[in-house]
């Protein structure tokens, strides 16, 4: 594991804004040169600090989508296979693992409440998910990610 500069967390935070940045314009926003730029995302590329880069959606768009939390209980043992599935379930963006009466937390959003119901149904249909519990999101009054 490497250790992380105040220059890296800068990077991050603006590759975070805008994955698709031009190396020349990353440089640009960080004050820094373009080779330097380029070997900072490639040392954090290398060494596993970045993982992938995704596609978010503008605002007016994702306002029109709705999303859900739900809560799930998982059979023992059955833990890894769970998520492994979860993680190929359209539109599953999170999956917590929570302390207390459930097991998950899974996010999950859909461009229109009949596919939220798709995707949700997915989900409880998974070997190992013995009981869930879902609660639609109607509005985000805070969120520090975007």
């Amino acid at each position: 594991m490497i250790r992380l500069t105040d220059s890296d967390y800068d990077m991050i935070e603006v590759l975070k804004r805008s994955g698709r940045i031009s190396v020349t314009d990353l440089a640009k926003t960080l004050s820094v040169s373009r080779s330097t730029a380029q070997k900072r995302l490639e040392r954090l590329e290398t060494s596993g600090v970045i993982d992938s880069y995704t596609c978010i959606l503008a605002a007016p768009y994702q306002r029109d989508w709705v999303s859900a939390h739900v809560l799930v209980n998982v059979a023992p043992k059955t833990m890894d296979a769970v998520v492994q599935k979860l993680s190929r379930v359209t539109g599953v963006e999170e999956v917590h693992s929570v302390s207390g009466e459930f097991d998950l937390i899974v996010v999950i959003a859909a461009p229109s409440v009949q596919n939220l119901e798709a995707y949700v149904d997915t989900v409880i249909a998974i070997d190992g998910v013995e009981r869930t519990r879902s609660s639609v999101i109607l509005s985000t009054r805070i969120n520090r990610r975007s």
